[in-house]
C-alpha cells in the first residue's frame, strides 16, 4: 500500500517559496535542510499525524548530482512559468515498503527506484530518468524509507493541520483509477479542472486557510 507522506511546493527559490506559505497560511516555515546529493534544500512544517509540508528549491550553492534532480527542479524553465500561473503546490509524496514492485509494473510513470544518499543510502526515491514530474504530477514520487519512518518531532510544528487536500485534472477518472490500482492510502480528492492544480485546506491557529 502507497501512503501519503507529503506535499511539496515546488519553488524557483525558496525565498519565494516561503512568502508564498506565508502568504497562504500566515506561517513561517523554518529552514529543513540541504540535499547535497541532488543540489536542492527545503523547508518542512508538521501537517498532523505522519504529514508534512515541504517548500523545495534548486540550491544555488549546491554541487550538480550527476543525474536529474527530483521534483523536475533541472527544468527551471517550467518551474518557473507553473510559478507564474499560481501553480505553487505542485505535486506530493507517496510512502511505499514496497518500491520496487510498484516500480515494476509502473516504470514508464515513476521512473527508476534511486537510492539516496549514493554513498551510504538511508531511503529509496522515485525519479523519471529526466527528472520529471510523475505524470506532471498527477502521480506521487514514491518514497521507501527501508523502515525507518520520517519522525515529525524532527519537523517544526506550529500547529498547521491538513483538513483536506484535491488535485484539479482534466481527466478525472483516469486519474481516480490509477489511484485505486496503486491502492494509495488518503490520496488526493480528484475532480474535473481545466488543468492540473492542487488544493490543500489547513487549518491554523487563525483559521481554516487555502495552499495553492
Amino acid at each position: 500500500m502507497l501512503k501519503l507522506d507529503h506535499l511539496t511546493v515546488i519553488a524557483p527559490t525558496l525565498i519565494e517559496g516561503v512568502a508564498h506559505v506565508r502568504n497562504c497560511l500566515g506561517l513561517d516555515v523554518p529552514f529543513g535542510t540541504r540535499h547535497d546529493y541532488m543540489g536542492t534544500h527545503n523547508h518542512r512544517l508538521q501537517l498532523g499525524k505522519d504529514v508534512y509540508l515541504e517548500i523545495v528549491a534548486r540550491d544555488p550553492e549546491g554541487t550538480a548530482p550527476g543525474r536529474p534532480r527530483w521534483f523536475g527542479l533541472d527544468d527551471q524553465e517550467k518551474v518557473g512559468s507553473d510559478w507564474t500561473e499560481g501553480r505553487r503546490l505542485r505535486g506530493w509524496v507517496a510512502s511505499s515498503d514496497t518500491i520496487e514492485s510498484v516500480v515494476s509494473e509502473h516504470r514508464a510513470i515513476f521512473g527508476d527506484k534511486v537510492p539516496l544518499p549514493a554513498a551510504k543510502p538511508t531511503f529509496d526515491f522515485t525519479i523519471p530518468e529526466e527528472g520529471s514530474l510523475p505524470l506532471d504530477g498527477a502521480a506521487p514520487s514514491l518514497i521507501d524509507r527501508r523502515g525507518d519512518p520520517v519522525s515529525t518531532e524532527r519537523i517544526p510544528d506550529l500547529g498547521a493541520r491538513l483538513r483536506s487536500f484535491t488535485l484539479e485534472h482534466p481527466t478525472p477518472a483516469a486519474i481516480e483509477a490509477l489511484y485505486r490500482e496503486l491502492a494509495i492510502d488518503r490520496p488526493p480528492a480528484v475532480v474535473q479542472g481545466p488543468k492540473l492544480r492542487y488544493r490543500a485546506q489547513i487549518e491554523t491557529a487563525t483559521g481554516l486557510k487555502e495552499l495553492t
